[in-house]
């Protein structure tokens, strides 16, 4: 099976879609598909692990750059090139399917098409990673990007959910009416970072008690209630009640921190920004428990990158992912709620007892490697057949 899939970004790039992108490709690949990824990353072409490379990096100056730098039109602009890209590329050598994230929908131009079935597998919508619209501008903005989405998910003749509660939320987001194949399936880790992983001992140093928290400042991570926990148990530990301690931010720079941060938290702080891979694995390796308190995640790849290493999770129990891969096998405690109190009360006791981390840790191993690139890969392939099978949606056109 011939198929396409479109990426924001892609390998060696650092981030959650881009790792998701690449297993995706890969494993596809693995089971047999040929395999092409769009990316707007970069220019030219290559091939990577079995899977062919176009990259569409918008010329600076060129016609599409100047029309996303526009607020609500500057939308169009990405998926006007996938658009002309993947047609192009398809007029050649008929792709049998393709398939795109929702975020921001880089694929809105190319629904209902009979010739070409669409897959969206959903990550978490731009709608619930913005922060309040403070002008017309930014609401119009905010309004144009939901719409793509929209159209790109109601247009698609095949779904696919990180976790049945995630479909759930997607469904009641876009307003799907449920005519579409779907599917859950879970990502995979990539192979070198599992090895890595497994091959990581435990701390044996006691103090300072090492957190690591991987993220972006925002409050779907619930950074907010993070640093609330931190001002709270910072005192705790100068007065030593818990024993000291020290929380590294990945993803998280100097500039993101508050500028009314306290002193006795700031002083437990160390913002490292975005890091390659090889500094993030020794960031999992010497961290004593992985903090993670997202109240909304899609998947939530970093559960499953700490739980790999073996490292207890503090979660919160918002979030329907954090429930079901955290709470269900007992691999770190789950905050009540996503605040500052809730979160350090988590915290207090792994803090405090060396004996607790090892006993998380210990569930943690048994609960890591659920997802594999085998499954991906067919599973994926399975709703790919299925999307094909079933007839364009009504009222779409190309």
């Amino acid at each position: 099976m011939r198929t396409a899939l479109l990426a924001w970004d892609y390998p060696p790039s650092p981030s959650g879609l881009s790792t998701a992108a690449r297993e995706i490709a890969e494993s596809l690949a693995q089971a047999g598909a040929e395999v092409t990824v769009f990316t707007l990353d970069r220019t030219g072409c290559g091939q990577l692990g079995g899977v062919r490379i176009v990259g569409l990096g918008l010329p600076p100056g060129g016609a599409l750059a100047r029309l996303r730098l526009w607020g609500s039109a500057g939308h169009l602009a990405a998926p006007l090139a996938f658009r002309r890209a993947v047609l192009d590329a398809h007029d050649r050598a008929p792709f049998a399917v393709i398939e795109a994230t929702n975020w921001y929908a880089p694929a809105a131009l190319l629904t209902g098409r009979p010739d070409l079935p669409l897959v969206t597998r959903s990550s978490t919508p731009a709608a619930f990673t913005r922060g309040p619209a403070d002008s017309l501008r930014n609401r119009l903005d905010g309004w144009t990007a939901d719409h793509l989405e929209r159209r790109q998910a109601r247009g698609s003749r095949g779904l696919i959910a990180n976790t049945a509660e995630h479909g759930a939320v997607i469904a009641r987001a876009y307003g799907l009416t449920g005519w579409q194949p779907a599917a859950v399936i879970g990502l995979s880790l990539p192979p070198e970072v599992a090895a890595r992983a497994r091959a990581a001992a435990y701390p044996d140093r006691r103090e300072p008690v090492r957190l690591l928290f991987v993220g972006r400042a925002e409050a779907r991570k619930g950074f907010d209630a993070l640093l609330g926990a931190v001002a709270l148990l910072g005192p705790e530990a100068a007065r030593g009640e818990v024993p000291p301690f020290r929380l590294d931010l990945v993803g998280v720079g100097p500039e993101d921190l508050p500028a009314d941060l306290s002193p006795v938290a700031r002083r437990h702080i160390r913002a490292w920004g975005r890091i390659d891979d090889q500094a993030l694995a020794r960031a999992y390796s010497e961290a004593h428990a992985v903090v993670a308190p997202s109240r909304y995640e899609s998947f939530g790849l970093v559960y499953q990158e700490a739980l790999a290493y073996g490292r207890p999770v503090v979660a919160c129990a918002e979030d329907a992912s954090a429930r079901a891969f955290v709470g269900v096998p007992g691999a770190g405690p789950l905050a009540a709620a996503a605040t500052g109190p809730a979160l350090a009360e988590a915290l207090r006791p792994l803090l405090i007892d060396p004996g607790l981390r090892r006993a998380y840790r210990i569930r943690a191993i048994a609960a890591a490697g659920r997802f594999d690139r085998a499954s991906l890969g067919e599973k994926t392939l399975d709703l790919y057949r299925r999307a094909i099978a079933s007839p364009p949606p009504r009222g779409q056109s190309a």
